[in-house]
């Protein structure tokens, strides 16, 4: 039940943050949008652990991995930006 409650919300991260910063190279799709939730928690797990905000053991929040995500969008919006000039 872990692994498939992580899936839901890395999708419904993924949405909301596909919805809060729209570009022209965002990720389509269920398992793209899924990724990017669940990468947008690691980076905030891992920006939020690093901080001090989180002990070891705990990992980022469900805004925690809406803000990673969007992270995650603006960074591949820097990088694709950049190689398609």
């Amino acid at each position: 039940m872990g692994l498939l409650w992580i899936i839901l919300i890395g999708f419904v991260a993924g949405i909301v943050a596909r919805l809060l910063a729209p570009g022209p190279n965002r990720p389509v799709g269920f398992l793209l949008t899924t990724a990017l939730g669940i990468a947008g928690a690691f980076v905030a797990t891992f920006i939020g652990q690093t901080v001090g905000w989180y002990r070891y053991d705990q990992g980022a929040g469900f805004i925690g991995a809406i803000v990673g995500a969007v992270l995650v969008l603006f960074i591949w919006n820097r990088f694709a930006a950049r190689r398609a000039v």
